[in-house]
């Protein structure tokens, strides 16, 4: 039986740097991504696919306003807005991860399963929001959309601007997760658990499945989901090769390798941003201290070559 690799898939997988988001750009590097993944194919894995949806949930949430603006159409609430971007990206993958198959002599079946994550409602995530949402606007642009529509905004780490941000409750169980497993473990490529999931959570009183204003980290959700089917590698794709301590300052340091406890001081000791590298690293350490398997955070470009990236392992 082939391994089970559960990579999570990037920004950079869909767009670039200041990119409008035409589909063309979409469409132009989800290709070149799928085409990087066949080397992991070829290495005898079978793969599950996560993606983040930032950028078109945000998208995706300015045509509600417009779409009520101009022609009076209802508004629709967050978490229709992720279902929305997991069926739009996940067909985007699953097409270009086609045509790139159908450059070699590597057949496989592609489906997306629109993924719901359960949450609890009691996360104190709840009461500060922190996960970034749409795209970059200037202080001005984010000033006004606070006083006219309420949106809560902080400034990115990287001093790019000011985006939205919602809650962002920890995910407590896959849903679907068995599913998943077994279309994977059969040889087939899934691609689920979109933007990390639809935030859902049952109400104890009724049983009755709910879903809230949220957006779960696609990381951690990706973690989750890759130690719940026991995946034997995690990988966390990024716009670097290797993870950094004192990034960006005169004695920055690319890391190799860490183990899990090494991984935990240096988050610990505020090595890794919560907006950036922070849920990466957070993920990782989750997932082999939950399966003893072996976790890597690199970006698409290396992804291919061995011992790529930094490689977090047991202690």
């Amino acid at each position: 039986m082939n391994k089970i690799a559960v990579v999570a898939l990037g920004g950079n997988a869909l767009l670039r740097g200041d990119e409008t988001g035409t589909i063309e750009q979409q469409e132009k590097h989800t290709l070149e991504t799928c085409e990087k993944l066949i080397g992991l194919l070829r290495n005898g894995f079978n793969l599950v696919l996560t993606h983040g949806n930032g950028p078109q949930v945000g998208n995706i949430l300015l045509r509600n306003e417009a779409g009520y603006n101009q022609f009076n159409i209802p508004k629709m609430p967050l978490d229709i807005c992720v279902a929305d971007s997991q069926g739009g990206i996940g067909y985007m993958i699953e097409r270009q991860m086609r045509n790139a198959m159908s450059k070699t002599d590597i057949q496989r079946n592609v489906l997306a399963i629109i993924t719901q994550v359960l949450i609890d409602i009691n996360d104190p995530a709840f009461q500060n929001p922190t996960k970034p949402i749409g795209r970059f606007y200037s202080k001005e642009e984010a000033d006004d959309l606070y006083r006219r529509k309420g949106w809560i905004f902080k400034e990115d780490s990287a001093k790019r601007g000011w985006r939205r941000v919602v809650p962002s409750p920890r995910p407590v169980d896959i849903m679907n997760k068995q599913v998943i497993k077994e279309m994977v473990e059969r040889g087939h490529i899934v691609i689920g658990v979109g933007g990390g999931g639809i935030p859902v959570y049952w109400h104890q009183d009724t049983k009755y499945l709910e879903a809230i204003e949220a957006v779960i980290d696609k990381d951690l959700a990706s973690g989750l989901l890759a130690s719940e089917i026991n995946a034997d590698r995690f990988y966390i794709i990024t716009d670097v090769p290797k993870v950094y301590i004192n990034y960006k300052k005169d004695n920055q340091k690319q890391l190799d390798k860490l183990t899990v406890t090494e991984a935990r001081k240096l988050y610990d000791d505020g090595q890794f941003p919560p907006g950036s590298m922070g849920p990466k690293i957070l993920a990782a350490i989750q997932f082999v201290e939950k399966t003893g398997n072996e976790a890597v955070i690199t970006n698409e470009e290396e992804i291919e070559k061995d011992n790529c990236g930094t490689r977090i392992i047991p202690s």
